[in-house]
């Protein structure tokens, strides 16, 4: 029997510089700091949680700082970019904020939605999606994979798509 995806719970990354990475999610993306524990696999490493305000599954973007790692390469087999939602209309608002906090921004159609793409501070993308319904840049839209073979790749998604 087949289990079907039906969303993303949450997508974790790595970071170079915690403050740096809590006050670009929280000040400019506007997320709430969900909450900090330690990376149970590494207790010397914190691990921080933003998302909705609440907290819900759906919402969670997660991050290991680790100030001394190498920058990674993007790759097939990983995310290359993680979507928020946000209300259709607001894409203007997002353009001015994120420029006015210094972060260069790419706006593009994909599906038919306004999508606004920018890096995190440690080269993330990360875009915004227009969305009917969305809340303010706090539910996840997607997050793009990077594939070797597109063909079996979308075939095994569909068949695990809900």
């Amino acid at each position: 029997m087949k289990t079907p995806v039906v969303g993303l719970h949450h997508v974790t990354a790595i970071a170079s510089d915690p403050q740096r990475n809590l006050d670009f999610y929280t000040q400019i993306l506007g997320l709430r700091f969900v909450k900090c524990t330690i990376n149970f696999d590494d207790p010397g490493t914190y691990h921080f949680y933003f998302g909705d305000d609440t907290g819900q599954p759906g919402t969670i973007l997660t991050f290991f700082p680790w100030p001394h790692a190498r920058k990674g390469q993007m790759g097939a087999g990983e995310v290359i970019a993680t979507a928020f939602s946000i209300p259709v209309g607001s894409h203007s608002f997002w353009i001015e904020r994120l420029k006015a906090n210094g972060v260069p921004v790419q706006v593009h159609t994909r599906f038919g939605s306004q999508v606004i793409s920018f890096s995190d501070p440690d080269g993330m993308i990360i875009e915004l999606v227009e969305q009917e319904e969305a809340h303010p840049a706090s539910r996840s839209h997607s997050a793009l994979l990077g594939c070797r073979r597109a063909e079996g790749d979308s075939g095994f998604l569909r068949s695990h798509a809900a």
